[in-house]
């Protein structure tokens, strides 16, 4: 007969193999804290992180209902939650490990301050000094030196991690790589709620600050601007669960603002933030995949596609500690990617319809055609601003050489090869730049050659570049290349 015995974990080997329990960073780590104060129904959260002169401190508070020390001392318990007993639809944990987990990913002393009913309570865990499972009660002098001034009477939690030696691969952080961590971070959180903080989930703005700055929603789909392209919802069903999936394609360069751009296509680029962007009770876990459906590529980086899944289907989506990745359930591989492929299409019409189109007497463009006798010919617009001023007079030796390799250009247009393309590919013919950085490039290049040609008269400059090529057709970053300058007259 098998005999039991009690075989608990070593509690310092426990909690420390706890700091490496899923792929955390400071921006992931604080997204799970921030979990636990939409769970309590918060309405505000303000996040700290302070150099302190290289010992760097982080506080998250949030006014939701708070907790009583039995409350407190369950939360602080590890793996308090079952991942398979059922939960509230819109609760966001799992496992009972994400505070500690997340906390532990960063600092090795944790405490924990909140108030229910005008009582506070509060508990500490540190990995220095742990010993056995014995946890940290605070007395009531303890708190008052620990809470900060956000605390109030009522109700609300803080959460406070000291010793922070893994904000740096080293343990030592100095304070630029600190202030760009504290950045990054405040564009992920931004994104990860952009839902809570745009006021979509409960009818209710979440309100959320870094270090005293709002944090503003960062819509990843930009679906308010009229350039959108926001499709149709479909829902799919896991079993008796509905997966919601919706697609965008995102409006080219041209219609954006410098800075919306910059920001939507986010520090790795448009070609890596297209695909999927799962969300979990609205809360953003993982973007920017396509789940090994398709391939990433220029064509498709502007589309983005919203999945969302209720915490009912954790299991079958493999949802990882830290939320960061889950594995795409089989029953939904053929419909999306049925889904994507005609997505990518959407979005190369969207490049490719950015193309030139020929001269008339409104405007310039790089190209002209003729058709006479029943031949059709394309010529090199000799008038266009940049090839006129390769034509300038100069030295006759130049001039040849230009003339000759404009000629050479346009007795060797790729005809047959053009014709069969267009005929049948024509979603995938994409002459244009889809780059914003490569056409600010050329604006730097371009325009001065203009504005030469008219004296330096920037009401003339402004003039003529809204009617010639490419300038007319991408006038949002030219009038922002224009203001950036200075040149505020050439933009009226």
């Amino acid at each position: 007969m098998v005999r039991y015995i009690e075989n608990p974990p070593d509690a310092r080997s426990l909690m420390t193999s706890a700091r490496s329990f899923g792929n955390y960073d400071l921006a992931g780590a604080l997204a799970d804290l921030v979990d636990n104060s939409l769970k309590a129904r918060a309405h505000k959260v303000e996040v700290s992180c302070l150099f302190n002169n290289g010992v760097p401190e982080v506080r998250v508070w949030d006014d939701g209902h708070g907790m009583s020390e039995a409350e407190l001392r369950a939360a602080m318990r590890p793996a308090s939650q079952n991942p398979l007993e059922e939960r509230s639809p819109d609760d966001l944990g799992r496992f009972g490990w994400g505070m500690k987990s997340a906390s532990f990913s960063q600092c090795t002393r944790l405490t924990v301050i909140s108030t229910k009913e005008r009582i506070t309570s509060g508990a500490v865990w540190d990995l220095d000094t742990l010993d056995n499972w014995r946890m940290g009660i605070l007395s009531e002098t303890e708190v008052a030196q620990c809470r900060s001034q956000y605390i109030n009477s009522e109700s609300g939690t803080e959460v406070i991690w000291n010793n922070c030696d893994r904000l740096s691969e080293n343990s030592t952080i100095r304070e630029k790589e600190f202030n760009e961590l504290v950045t990054h971070t405040k564009n992920r959180l931004a994104l990860t709620f952009h839902r809570y903080l745009s006021g979509e989930v409960r009818g209710m703005k979440l309100s959320m600050s870094l270090n005293g700055q709002p944090i503003e929603a960062h819509d990843p789909f930009y679906s308010h601007h009229n350039a959108t392209q926001v499709l149709p919802p479909e829902i799919l069903l896991v079993g008796d669960q509905e997966v919601a999936i919706r697609p965008y394609v995102l409006p080219h360069f041209s219609k954006l603002k410098a800075t919306d751009h910059d920001r939507l296509a986010g520090e790795e680029g448009f070609l890596k933030n297209q695909g999927f962007y799962v969300y979990r009770n609205h809360r953003l876990i993982i973007r920017g995949t396509w789940f090994r459906l398709v391939r990433f590529g220029e064509l498709a980086q502007l589309v983005r596609i919203s999945i969302d899944i209720p915490n009912s289907l954790d299991d079958i989506w493999k949802i990882t500690v830290d939320k960061s990745d889950a594995q795409l359930p089989a029953v939904l591989r053929l419909r999306l990617s049925q889904i994507v492929k005609g997505l990518r299409k959407r979005s190369s019409r969207v490049n490719s319809s950015k193309g030139g189109r020929i001269s008339s007497s409104s405007k310039i463009s790089v190209w002209e055609r003729y058709a006479r006798d029943g031949e059709i010919k394309y010529h090199i617009n000799r008038k266009h601003p940049l090839i006129a001023a390769l034509l300038k007079p100069g030295t006759e030796n130049n001039n040849a050489n230009v003339r000759a390799a404009l000629l050479a250009i346009e007795q060797g247009f790729p005809v047959e090869s053009f014709g069969q393309d267009i005929t049948n590919r024509p979603e995938d013919v994409h002459q244009p730049e889809a780059q914003a950085e490569r056409f600010r490039e050329f604006l730097e290049a371009a325009v001065p050659i203009v504005l030469s040609q008219v004296g330096g008269d920037f009401k003339l400059l402004g003039a003529n570049l809204r009617r010639t090529e490419p300038f007319r057709s991408n006038w949002m970053p030219v009038e922002e290349y224009l203001e950036k300058k200075g040149w505020v007259d050439a933009r009226s």
